[in-house]
């Protein structure tokens, strides 16, 4: 078994995983279901807010082939 970060063993894989951005998350999930997507997004904040977490999240979303990839986890099976 390979060793893995804590901060990467955990960190959330689903906008519904993530916690204390239901702002943001909300808005983001409608944007991917409506498919209105905004050419840019600037995620900002103190460290450890879920910046990354977030980028990266919508990041495999919109890569995503299947349509649930705004409520699903978009690389889990």
């Amino acid at each position: 078994m390979s060793y893995k970060v804590l901060a990467l063993k955990y960190r959330p894989t689903s906008f519904d995983e993530v916690v204390g951005q239901t702002t943001v998350t909300r808005t983001l999930q409608n944007a991917l279901e409506r498919g209105k997507i905004g050419h840019a997004f600037l995620l900002s904040g103190a460290r450890g807010v879920g910046k990354t977490t977030t980028a990266r999240i919508l990041a495999k979303a919109l890569n995503c082939a299947r349509g649930e990839a705004a409520t699903a986890s978009p690389w889990r099976s």
